[in-house]
């Protein structure tokens, strides 16, 4: 019972109110909305939702998830960055990430700790760069030689000295 408690809270706070993030994206979807002298109804039909859906996220009742903002965004003519501007310290600490941690604890991104080779090799440029590479190697055997190169070479750590 307790476990199906923790997940119906699930985006909101202990109290089971709206997640501060969530309000604050919610009425800056708001502020563009009027600002573009849109109504709920012309909004919620662009986007395929009640206006019932749209004053919810408006709201922050419901969460706005990734590829409905995009579409808001689209909609609203702004960059998906909007929604997060002006967002004041006391609500970015009430993010779900930032609850989970313990008092003064820091995300791991923040912390000078956070070493560079435990991020995700595809996301680095020299990896996106040697695959890029590699695919314009047009001759396959060339290529698959120096693929297996690279593969024997990782698997001794990269320890090979000028010797070996």
């Amino acid at each position: 019972m307790n476990e199906h408690k923790e997940k119906s809270l699930r985006g909101r706070m202990a109290e089971g109110e709206p997640n501060p993030v969530d309000v604050h994206v919610g009425h800056r979807i708001r502020l563009r909305r009027t600002l573009l002298g849109y109504s709920q109804q012309y909004m919620a039909r662009q986007l395929g939702l009640t206006f019932q859906q749209l004053q919810k996220y408006e709201k922050g009742f419901n969460r706005v998830g990734a590829s409905r903002l995009y579409d808001i965004s689209k909609v609203l003519k702004v960059s998906m960055d909007f929604f997060f501007e002006d967002m004041d310290e006391n609500v970015q600490s009430q993010s779900p990430m930032m609850l989970t941690l313990s008092s003064g604890e820091e995300p791991k991104w923040f912390s000078e700790e956070a070493d560079e080779p435990d991020m995700d090799p595809m996301h680095r440029k020299e990896s996106i760069e040697l695959v890029r590479a590699y695919y314009r190697i047009q001759n396959r055997k060339v290529a698959k030689s120096l693929f297996d190169l690279i593969v024997s070479i990782s698997k001794t750590g990269g320890t090979l000295t000028d010797e070996e």
